[in-house]
């Protein structure tokens, strides 16, 4: 890589990293006005729950009740009226039903949650310092964000390394190449379904440790790289994609983030019409 392509490559990410400065104080402030009602909204539906569950009990009791009752010419009455409320109100759905929509608004509502934590830890504003940093922990927000990307094209299989070690790297750094490559990899999966309406693809991301070292793997089902261009790659302004989806920098700046900057290592596995694996090793001490 020449002096040139350095330079390059260390500017975009200087301006990249002024960009994530700001963004970082927008999302903190944003993170603080929804965490509080969505606190809110979770007390509250875990309230719903128990409440229910203790209306449910009541219910069994009044049932009984009510077929004692039922032939008591004085209850007749009542015990007609209250066999047609059931039935205007559907009783025997709302109670299958109820206890279900309740899990899925604390599901959705923790979803939210998740969002919110994982927009903070990628966007805050961090020392341009390496730390030790959770691998595993920064791939999964990265996939949280990235999402809306993949969702619809592709099954996020994550094999992670339970016992893995941190690693010594820039957080904010180490997220943005994870996320640009999750997104290349949905982009390749759509690219391919869009051509021929296949099935949804495949992103897979493992870690593991070999030696000193922590080796990530990002895979995909996608079209894979030419072979004409494979060399380009990494070369700045260098794309493929279509005007207005890429802008060439992505994987110039992955480039810069694992070599130049955390003395990395970057390289993929391709076969045209299989897809893709990049793989990324990086020192745990540096």
């Amino acid at each position: 890589m020449t002096n040139e392509t350095v330079a390059s490559n260390k500017a975009a990410l200087g301006r990249q990293s002024q960009k994530m400065e700001v963004l970082g104080q927008l999302v903190s402030g944003i993170a603080h006005e929804i965490n509080t009602p969505t606190q809110y909204i979770g007390d509250n539906l875990h309230f719903i729950a128990e409440g229910l569950t203790s209306l449910y009990r009541l219910f069994e009791q009044y049932d009984q009740l009510v077929e004692l009752i039922a032939d008591d010419p004085k209850c007749t009455e009542h015990v007609t009226r209250i066999a047609e409320i059931a039935k205007e109100i559907d009783r025997a759905f709302l109670m299958e039903e109820l206890p279900g929509a309740i899990t899925r608004s604390v599901e959705g509502n923790q979803r939210v949650a998740e969002v919110v934590q994982s927009l903070r830890e990628f966007a805050h504003p961090s020392d341009e310092e390496k730390t030790p940093t959770d691998i595993n922990h920064a791939i999964t927000t990265s996939v949280s964000l990235a999402r809306n990307e993949w969702k619809y094209e592709a099954e996020m299989v994550l094999d992670l390394a339970p016992d893995l070690p941190f690693v010594s790297c820039i957080p904010g750094a180490f997220n943005q190449v994870i996320l640009n490559l999750i997104v290349n990899a949905a982009h390749a999966i759509s690219d391919v379904r869009d051509s021929d309406g296949a099935e949804k693809g495949e992103i897979r991301i493992s870690t593991r440790r070999i030696d000193e070292e922590v080796e990530i793997r990002i895979s995909d089902t996608g079209g894979g790289i030419p072979e004409a261009v494979q060399e380009k790659i990494f070369d700045p302004f260098f794309t493929t994609k279509d005007v207005g989806r890429g802008t060439g920098q992505g994987l110039a700046i992955v480039n810069s983030i694992v070599v130049d900057t955390h003395g990395g290592v970057i390289g993929f596995d391709t076969e045209e019409g299989k897809g893709t694996t990049f793989v990324l090793l990086f020192r745990i001490k540096q």
